[in-house]
């Protein structure tokens, strides 16, 4: 499936859900939802994104996932079953996450902490260091394990798999990943 850009356009500030099941283990939490992730209503499906490639790569999940064309149940439910959710700072969708104010990243971090008190992961991994550090205000922050807890979760910050930020390939995406994963338990 492919998507003109006038297609694509239809999409901005569409908002997609939250794919969090019982028992999430380790909660990522994306900037905002990119406008083909609105247009399949799947988190990170736009084509040649690493989220999936680097989860796997990283163990985290045991087979492939390309939600290019949407998500199906399956792989939801691999997802859910593996004590992996999904959520975003801020809900609505743009062409890139530049677009977004500072102010919704804000009000987005208030409703990321709604999120994890009533989902309770054990782990809550922000994938997108400027994007956390603009959402709370913290200018220190650092990428990996923070001193701090997350409403009683692991906090971690990790790499955006955005094609964006080149400097990270699959493989380091899943070496971070993967730490984030087995701070939460899924990993041994």
């Amino acid at each position: 499936m492919g998507f003109t850009r006038a297609e694509l356009e239809s999409y901005r500030d569409a908002e997609i859900d939250d794919l969090i099941g019982p028992g999430c283990r380790l909660l990522f939490v994306g900037i905002n939802p990119g406008l083909w992730t609105a247009a399949t209503g799947a988190h990170f499906a736009r084509p040649g994104n690493r989220f999936y490639p680097a989860l796997l790569r990283a163990g985290i999940i045991e087979r492939e996932i390309n939600p290019s064309d949407g998500m199906s149940d399956e792989d939801k439910q691999h997802l859910i079953d593996r004590g992996v959710g999904i959520t975003n700072l801020a809900v609505r969708a743009t062409a890139r996450a530049d677009e977004l104010t500072a102010e919704e990243l804000a009000v987005g971090g208030v409703r990321v902490h709604q999120v994890v008190k009533e989902t309770k992961p054990v782990v809550v991994a922000f994938a997108g260091i400027t994007a956390y550090r603009t959402a709370f205000g913290d200018k220190k922050a650092k990428a990996g394990r923070q001193d701090q807890d997350f409403e009683g979760a692991g906090l971690w910050i990790v790499p955006n798999p955005s094609g964006l930020n080149a400097h990270e390939t699959v493989d380091t995406l899943a070496a971070k990943y993967r730490a984030a994963a087995l701070d939460a338990g899924i990993l041994e």
